[in-house]
């Protein structure tokens, strides 16, 4: 057996101030058509947000690519304005995205910020547009799992046993004022005040700006300065501030499901896409959620939890 280069080691994302000068990827001018074949590089770079779920997803990947036969690096790179367009040009081959906000982004990249958004609470719908806006940029999105990022929306368990409240629906029907904790531009998000009040009839008295999911917007929740904290799917330390997520029964949320995207002509090979593919079965947002617990709260490393995840699941 042929010997390979133990597991992925992180670098700094320096590297990307030479972009410009290693582009593999379709020339500006030839954008509209990508002929080249997928390529099938030995040698991948992943790259991850910085963020903890970026980087516990950045470590499956190498991981599962390196069982695969593939040599990695793991290229941290916290602004998609960098890191996307290292993606196109071939100095990162594969990163972890969210399907409805990476269509968005692109949309508004290739189209303008007037543009109608691309993504949707329609996951089918998501990836059609993704992808088409992906392909001309020398870029293939894979298959998404079951693991989905959305934002949501949590109240005490107090309150919502107090108020008989399992969903959304159930908030607005119960007309109750809230206080909303939030970054302050929920005010004009979509999907945040203005979405709350159309689709649900939720009476929406204030947003509280204490940013999306922090610690000072659940503590200002738990104790009942507001009433809802804007948050993720996959935040896993509600419990401990006693707050539990009502359910998006209408579909407020666009379809944030997790996606690998790569560069189709160093990455785009059936022996990359198999690899990643193998997660995709397994990855539950609820196990997502436990994998953010285990960093966040367990102060364990990235690494040790996504090997310890994918040897329980069997993929190593």
């Amino acid at each position: 057996m042929r010997a390979r280069k133990a597991v992925p080691r992180l670098v700094p994302g320096v590297l990307l101030l030479t972009v410009a000068a290693c582009s593999t990827g379709p020339t500006l001018e030839n954008r509209g058509t990508v002929t080249a074949p997928p390529g099938d590089s030995k040698q991948l770079t992943i790259g991850t947000a910085g963020f903890t779920e970026s980087d516990l997803l950045a470590q499956m990947y190498a991981l599962l690519l390196h069982r695969a036969g593939y040599r990695t690096d793991i290229l941290s790179v916290t602004n998609r304005e960098l890191y996307e367009p290292a993606l196109e040009s071939g100095q990162i081959d594969v990163v972890p995205e969210y399907a409805a906000t990476f269509a968005d982004w692109l949309n508004t990249k290739v189209k303008g910020s007037g543009a109608p958004p691309a993504g949707s609470p329609d996951l089918r719908a998501t990836m059609k547009a993704l992808r088409a806006l992906a392909a001309p940029r020398g870029l293939t999105v894979l298959d998404p799992g079951r693991a989905v990022d959305q934002n949501a929306y949590a109240v005490t368990a107090a309150y919502a046993a107090r108020h008989r409240l399992r969903t959304l629906s159930d908030l607005g029907e119960s007309k109750l004022p809230v206080r909303l904790a939030a970054g302050d531009e929920c005010v004009q998000r979509p999907y945040c005040e203005p979405g709350l009040k159309k689709t649900y009839g939720i009476r929406i008295t204030g947003i509280d700006p204490k940013g999306v999911g922090t610690t000072p917007a659940k503590q200002a929740v738990q104790n009942g300065q507001d009433q809802m904290v804007l948050t993720t799917t996959t935040d896993a330390t509600l419990g401990a501030f006693g707050l539990v997520i009502l359910r998006d029964d209408k579909h407020l949320q666009n379809a944030d499901y997790i996606v690998p995207v790569v560069n189709r002509s160093r990455a785009g090979s059936r022996g990359v896409a198999g690899a990643l593919d193998r997660l995709n079965s397994v990855l539950t947002t609820k196990d997502l959620a436990s994998l953010n617990q285990q960093v966040d709260s367990w102060r364990r490393l990235p690494q040790d939890v996504a090997k310890n995840y994918l040897r329980a699941k069997h993929l190593l």
